[in-house]
């Protein structure tokens, strides 16, 4: 941190034509030597984390399209105060393209490390990426560009990109959010609101409604072979990316192949008491003709016939194939949240990328 420092005050702000070129070279993985595929992942928070720590391996053709409503913690305290977009699920998407060598791991770390002290003070909380994020945006005055130092900073294997150059917020219909009442719905403002808020999720819209995209996630997409939707949030983290009208038209219009990651098992709060095939269908509903070619789900949590088979329906009908294989991490002590195993991820991704 304190060479970072150091190297921050000796740091004169580059004019437009230094700002530095982003270019990544996709590295072999194949056996016969061609080169791995350009891969967008799309999502947010630690779904997305958890794709790009896989697809990192994989292929460094890799940009991530992340979604930017988040308005809680640390990133909606700088939102409200600074303005502009939130910056956590976009430090957490760096901190996971960040390498496995010392570096790599070091700066993860501090990326991810939050400021303890008295909980009425001005840093308690902030996540020491968010403050980097911010401070950059607000040297630079371009989001995209921003990352993109970041990125070089930490010796990133990826692009990261916003969803939307505009901060957004979710709004959501739900369902029996009054005990008392259970047949009534409500409109739910903002992502943590819904994150906390009982009752079951029936769809969701962005505010502003029909957002610009930001131009270099749009045109990331068109140039894919492959475009990677979830794991995650099902509502806040995997749809948005669908309501975002620019997005949507690029996954219609791109030539890339579409892979979808299912979730271990449903999100308590978003999709408690959703079917495996419900899941595909609120995509469909959020986003009319979307077209998908691989579903990837586990194994275990969806290999069963009475999963199983209402899921290979439901994916057949947006001209998807399901491929089931190992994806889950073992238990951690005294953690039973599924969560899945990077090192397996990779092996799938590996596997569905080789099929074509």
């Amino acid at each position: 941190m304190i060479g970072a420092a150091v190297a921050a005050a000796n740091w004169a702000e580059p004019a437009p034509e230094d700002a530095p070129t982003v270019e990544f070279k996709a590295f072999n993985t194949a056996a016969d030597g061609r080169p791995a595929p350009r891969v967008v992942a799309l999502g947010g928070g630690h779904g997305l984390s958890a794709t790009l720590a896989a697809l990192r391996t994989v292929t460094d053709a890799l940009t991530a399209i992340v979604t930017v409503a988040d308005n809680g913690g640390s990133s909606g305290r700088i939102r409200r105060e600074l303005g502009g977009l939130p910056p956590g699920d976009l430090r957490m998407a760096l901190a996971a393209l960040c390498g496995d060598d010392e570096w790599g791991r070091t700066w993860a770390d501090v990326l991810q490390h939050r400021f303890g002290g008295p909980a009425e003070g001005g840093l308690h909380g902030h996540a020491v990426g968010n403050l980097l994020i911010a401070a950059l945006w607000e040297r630079l005055g371009d989001p995209v560009r921003a990352l993109d130092w970041v990125g070089r900073l930490l010796g990133a294997r990826g692009r990261v990109l916003p969803m939307s150059t505009v901060p957004l917020e979710i709004e959501a219909l739900v369902a029996g959010v009054d005990p008392a009442n259970p047949g009534a719905t409500d409109v739910i403002r903002g992502q943590h609101e819904l994150a906390v808020t009982p009752g079951r999720v029936l769809s969701v819209r962005l505010s502003p409604p029909e957002p610009p995209a930001a131009p270099e996630a749009a045109a990331a997409i068109r140039a894919a072979d492959w475009t990677v939707l979830g794991p995650g949030s099902w509502f806040t983290s995997v749809i948005p990316h669908l309501l975002v009208p620019e997005l949507c038209a690029s996954l219609a219009e791109t030539k890339a192949r579409k892979l979808l990651v299912f979730n271990l098992s449903p999100q308590p709060g978003e999709t408690d008491g959703f079917s495996a095939e419900q899941h595909i269908e609120v995509l469909a509903d959020h986003c009319p003709g979307l077209r998908l070619d691989v579903v990837l789900a586990d194994e275990v949590s969806c290999g069963a016939p009475r999963v199983h088979g209402p899921l290979e329906k439901a994916a057949a009908a947006l001209g998807a194939q399901v491929v089931l294989a190992p994806l889950a991490a073992p238990y951690r002590a005294g953690d039973k949240s599924p969560r899945h195993d990077h090192a397996l991820l990779a092996r799938a991704f590996r596997g569905v990328f080789a099929r074509g």
